[in-house]
Order: structure tokens, then C-alpha cells, then sequence
């Protein structure tokens, strides 16, 4: 069966209250003055890219650890559906498709999340970002993969498949489109309407 891949974070999943409480535990603990609105804004990247903002290079690994210690608690209580993300789903299974998501959060966290929030999915690969999440999206045969990062794109890209840009990120509808998305949407809600155009099969 055809697949379609997902990215979670600010696509299916508005995780920005939970990552911002992580990032507020993590300053609170050590002291370092962390700005969550400036984290929330760059969600998308791995857990060390932004953690090597605030912290030295040499305690980034001991961060990472201690966030990932603190994100079921903490992030996935405070994480909620995206707009229209149940009904995109939905759309792909009606049209006898296949979901895969494909995480720059590890593997874990994803997974934990994707249950949390009860979204029906065939598939969960968490921990790649960019051009790499195009090998898992090659082996579960997707054939558009959608997100709201450059990186996604990239991913798309990597994998062959149609990139669907959703402007719910960091980057608005302009900042995709430059960038060479092939479709860009507002949000998911638009989504079912264009798979109806897509070839699936």
C-alpha cells in the first residue's frame, strides 16, 4: 500500500507548551537564563542544535539527557493535536493509504507522544531531521511527506516523494514556497481537499 509521511512536531503535534515547560524546568535547575519564547520559534532541529545555544559544548550530552529524563512528564501532558491533523489522517486511510511519521524527536518521545494523543498511524521513526529522514520515508514507500520545516522539504526531497509544506512553524507560507516546497498549505485543514487531486496509488 502507498504511504504518506507525517513530521510531528508543529504539524500533527502543537508541542510548543510542553518543550517550553522542559526548556523553564531545565533553567530553573541550572540557573542559565534560557529565553523559551527564542526556542519555541527554532522547534524543529535536533534537541543538541538548540541546546548548544545555552549551554557549553562540553555539557550539551548531560542537558540532552535531562531533558529527554523530563519530557514524558512534563512536554507530553502539555502537547495537542495540530489543526485539522486527525482529519489529514483520516483522509490518507480513506484513500487506502498508509501513515508513517518520521521525527526529529527520538524515538521514544515519539512514540509516546503519537499514543498520547491517540493518532492512528502505521508507523513511528523517531531522531532524523532533514535529508535524513529520507531514507526512513524510501523504506515505508511514501509518497508525500509533509511538515512545517525547511527540513522537511529537504526530507521530501531525499526521499523523492511531494513535499507538502505546512505553514505552521517557523516558517511562513513565502519562506516554503522560496525554498522549493511543492505544495504549501496554511495548515492540515486544506489537506484532504488536495489529496483528492494527489495520486495516492
Amino acid at each position: 500500500m502507498p504511504a504518506v509521511g507525517f513530521d510531528l512536531d508543529l504539524t500533527l503535534a502543537d508541542t510548543r507548551a510542553g518543550i517550553s515547560a522542559v526548556y523553564a524546568a531545565l533553567a530553573a535547575e541550572t540557573g542559565v537564563a534560557i529565553d523559551t519564547a527564542q526556542v519555541v520559534r527554532r522547534i524543529g532541529p535536533p534537541l543538541e542544535v538548540e541546546l548548544a545555544y545555552w549551554f557549553p559544548p562540553g555539557d550539551v550530552p548531560a542537558m540532552a539527557a535531562r531533558y529527554r529524563a523530563m519530557y514524558a512528564d512534563v512536554a507530553v501532558p502539555a502537547t495537542v493535536v495540530m489543526p485539522g491533523a486527525v482529519a489529514a489522517l483520516e483522509a490518507v486511510r480513506a484513500r487506502g493509504g498508509r501513515i508513517v511519521v518520521v521525527s526529529g524527536k527520538n524515538q521514544a518521545d515519539t512514540e509516546r507522544t503519537v499514543r498520547y494523543l491517540g493518532l492512528e498511524v502505521d508507523a513511528v521513526v523517531g531522531g532524523l531531521f532533514g535529508a535524513d529522514k529520507g531514507v526512513a520515508l524510501r523504506e515505508h514507500g511514501a509518497r508525500a511527506y509533509i511538515g512545517d520545516h525547511t527540513g522537511d522539504v529537504d526530507a521530501a526531497r531525499a526521499a523523492s516523494a511531494v513535499s507538502v509544506a505546512v505553514a505552521t512553524g517557523s516558517f511562513d507560507s513565502a519562506a516554503l514556497s522560496a525554498y522549493g516546497a511543492d505544495v504549501v498549505l496554511p495548515d492540515l485543514r486544506p489537506f484532504p481537499g488536495w489529496l483528492d487531486g494527489f495520486r495516492l496509488g
